[in-house]
């Protein structure tokens, strides 16, 4: 994928193997957005205050854990959609979980994507590829 020069993609995920499992799927797909990690949810949004209205230091697109230690990933979601400045950012929901109440939810919430990060390592990839071609290609970003 060649890209423009994009600001950072938000990850927030506690899970050092699902970060690596995240990189490891940009690495092979070429993919030259850089990475900017957050750990928990609480560290993330007190990173997204600090930046207040300057939307050329918001992230291009947050990817979100649910299960998260402190503040989970559905409260940080809602938090981050209901804010007038924040809720352009697109956040696509990372996770294990396929319960279709947590899917409903985040949609609820604001969420702009739901994926998976089940199945294997094979079927991750290809379902970061779409995402990234979605968010990257066909739709415009802010």
């Amino acid at each position: 994928m060649a890209e423009k020069q994009l600001r950072p993609i938000a990850v927030v995920e506690d899970s050092d193997e699902d970060f690596e499992a995240l990189s490891r799927a940009f690495d092979r797909l070429a993919v030259s957005i850089p990475l900017q990690r957050f750990t928990t949810a609480d560290e993330f949004l007190q990173h997204l205050r600090a930046r207040g209205n300057m939307s050329d230091e918001r992230p291009s697109l947050i990817l979100l854990d649910l299960n998260l230690p402190g503040t989970d990933g559905k409260d940080a979601l809602l938090e981050i959609k209901t804010d007038e400045d924040l809720r352009v950012i697109p956040v696509t929901v990372v996770t294990s979980s396929a319960n279709t109440t947590d899917v409903e939810t985040c949609y609820r919430y604001g969420a702009n994507g739901y994926m998976s990060k089940g199945g294997g390592f094979p079927v991750f990839q290809k379902a970061v590829g779409t995402m990234l071609d979605f968010w990257f290609k066909a739709a415009v970003l802010p």
